[in-house]
């Protein structure tokens, strides 16, 4: 028998015993659904699943279990509008015949409005909750007085979101006031009409920037399709527009939350995009660090660990292999201090089975110096020697010189887009001796310089992988480097990896996507008047031999070192087609050596020189006498 679920009351103890003696005793399954309905699902589950085993063609049953199960497992995670109307709904349906039930209702709407409420579409859910409020029936002026309070409350709430119509709910909310009475209504009107109109051109601003964006398509991995590059860019954008502030106000947290908001809606489409899950932390990051030094310590707490939620989220999920937030989110934690969760979450990425942990180990020994010494870099680099998957790279060291990459950088001689490539050198040195402050320090310098060059403009994440890279090897696959833009900053060219996309840049996502030839197979066309031995002569020029054969080339010698002898190939040619070859061949040695009468024929050959008009010494074969010994080499 299963094990006996834990229960609260005596009351729920004794109806549970009720229906393991009569399984259908409906009196008692009633309690227990109750409970089960106000209980966490991994707590519930075995409840519903004796409930749908006991009655396995009950659909009422079944609706239960699969609204309880789905809600709790994806609600707050999936911040789709019609998802949260349904749990309402579900709320509304539930409930219903419960004592309690106006009140239940409120917390849903109360939840849902706080979760979901920043919604373009979002004007149903704070219409249907202040209606609920204005229908509760009370005693009493105090109570009275409690319910506008909780309706004004509402609605102040929602006249100044941006969403679709607003205005009706505007309308609504001076009815309401002027029902009450007429001059608190007036004097609402001045004082939150500014807000609300605020409010509503925002959102004007919203149906603009979110045109054409497709909020129910599937989360799929970068296909770099001309659709999904629309789709992209309309999210980015959306996002940009968000964090530049449009409701003009000073509440830092406000703006944190709506660009949070916009993020987490991206996320439901694009959660394949490491670079989407890494500056939505990022943002976070920034704005915890702003409020801390505004004195909001507690925003600040709170952001910082949404932070941390958004890394363990993408790593928990559909990029449970991508090492550059398995890295950005170890260097966040360094961060904070956190050692030791830093070590957690490097060994959780090697421990995998299916994986390549070597640029892992690369990252892990720098943590390792920088953070705690010597001594604990060498534990990680014999990890990392007696893993089987590591490659060479784990021996590679690099010296540099951090006052020689200051001298250059800071000179001014060279221009911007000349720097590039010295700037990724610099990070790339601190990444492997500086500590963390130092390779961030590094990063926002060059990212200064990067943003004044318009290819790298609005490319925070392909500027991050080159904090984390290190020479063939990349934290992102080929389709995810390409998705994000990604160019190899440190030589300013595109990166040389033969397995990643070449041409990464902000203009490949606006380019269709074809088959091409391999263009590193074509041989280039050098117009010329005189030819090379070797080459394909055509009209104006030639094409050079293959790369392959012109490298055999270079290395012998010219022909003018050859002085002969040159064979006459017409009178090589006739003689061999006057020898008389018999039908049958002889018999080879079975010890694999040649018949010593063969060498005895090559001692019949005779060479003369046959001078020509020219001067020049032209060898020609004149005769072949065969020795009179009886031997017939044929």
């Amino acid at each position: 028998m299963d094990e006996t679920p834990e229960f609260g009351t005596e009351k729920l103890r004794r109806a549970w015993a009720t229906t393991e003696s009569n399984p259908h005793d409906m009196e008692a399954w009633s309690l227990i659904i109750r409970d089960a309905q106000n209980r966490a699902i991994d707590s519930a589950r075995p409840i519903f699943e004796r409930l749908v085993t006991t009655f396995p063609t009950t659909g009422k049953f079944w609706k239960m279990y699969i609204e309880q199960e789905l809600f709790q497992r994806c609600l707050t995670k999936v911040l789709n509008i019609d998802l949260w109307r349904l749990y309402v709904t579900y709320v509304k349906e539930t409930k219903s015949s419960l004592p309690t039930y106006r009140e239940k209702l409120s917390q849903a709407y109360e939840f849902a409005t706080d979760k979901i409420g920043m919604d373009y579409n979002s004007y149903t859910l704070w219409n249907d909750y202040a209606n609920l409020l204005k229908n509760v029936e009370v005693v009493g002026s105090y109570a009275e007085n409690q319910k506008i309070m909780a309706v004004r409350k509402v609605y102040q709430r929602g006249i100044v979101t941006p969403m679709a119509n607003i205005e009706q709910l505007w309308k609504d909310y001076l009815d309401f006031e002027k029902n009450i009475n007429p001059i608190i209504a007036e004097k609402m009107n001045i004082e939150r009409g500014r807000d609300y109109m605020n409010a509503r051109r925002v959102g004007k601003e919203l149906e603009t920037e979110t045109r054409g964006l497709n909020r129910h398509l599937p989360s799929v991995p970068p296909s770099g399709l001309p659709e999904e590059t629309k789709q992209v860019e309309i999210w980015k954008r959306y996002i940009r527009w968000e964090k530049d502030n449009p409701l003009r106000t000073d509440d830092q947290t406000l703006v944190t939350k709506r660009v949070r908001f916009a993020y987490e809606q991206c996320l439901l489409c694009l959660s394949y995009h490491p670079d989407i899950w890494y500056e939505a932390a990022l943002f976070l990051q920034e704005s915890s660090k702003l409020l801390s030094e505004k004195g909001d310590v507690n925003a600040s707490k709170i952001f910082s660990e949404e932070a941390a939620q958004i890394y363990e989220r993408a790593i928990s999920g559909p990029l449970r292999k991508n090492q550059l937030l398995y890295f950005a989110y170890a260097d966040f934690e360094e961060s904070r201090l956190r050692y030791q969760e830093v070590h957690k979450i490097y060994q959780r990425y090697i421990e995998m089975e299916d994986i390549d942990p070597t640029l892992a180990y690369l990252q892990y020994m720098k943590f390792a110096r920088r953070a705690e010494g010597i001594k604990s870099t060498r534990e990680v680099f014999k990890k990392a020697r007696e893993d089987v998957r590591t490659k060479f790279h784990i021996y590679v060291d690099d010296n540099n010189t951090r006052v020689l990459f200051e001298r250059v950088l800071t000179s001014g001689q060279l221009k911007n887009e000349d720097t590039v490539g010295l700037w990724n050198r610099f990070l790339e040195f601190e990444c492997n001796v500086g500590d963390l402050a130092s390779i961030v320090k590094v990063e926002k310098r060059r990212a200064h310089v990067l943003q004044k060059l318009q290819e790298f403009e609005g490319k925070d994440t392909a500027q991050l992988v080159d904090r984390y890279k290190f020479m063939d090897l990349y934290p992102c696959t080929p389709p995810e480097l390409k998705a994000i833009g990604y160019r190899d900053i440190s030589t300013h060219n595109m990166i040389i990896n033969p397995n990643v996309p070449r041409g990464l840049s902000i203009h490949d996502s606006q380019e269709p996507t074809y088959a091409r030839p391999d263009f590193s197979q074509m041989i280039p066309f050098k117009p010329k008047a005189k030819y090379i031995p070797g080459e394909h002569p055509v009209k104006g020029g030639a094409f050079p031999p293959p790369p392959a054969v012109a490298n055999l080339l270079s290395m012998l010698p010219p022909p003018h070192c050859f002085r002969g002898p040159f064979v006459k190939l017409d009178a090589l040619v006739d003689l061999f087609m006057r020898l008389n070859l018999p039908e049958q061949g002889g018999q080879w040695s079975t010890t694999g050596s040649h018949d010593v009468r063969l060498f005895e024929l090559s001692k019949s050959v005779h060479w003369v020189v046959d001078p020509v008009e020219t001067g020049r010494e032209n060898w020609s074969l004149v005769t072949i006498q065969m020795m009179k010994t009886g031997i017939n080499p044929f």
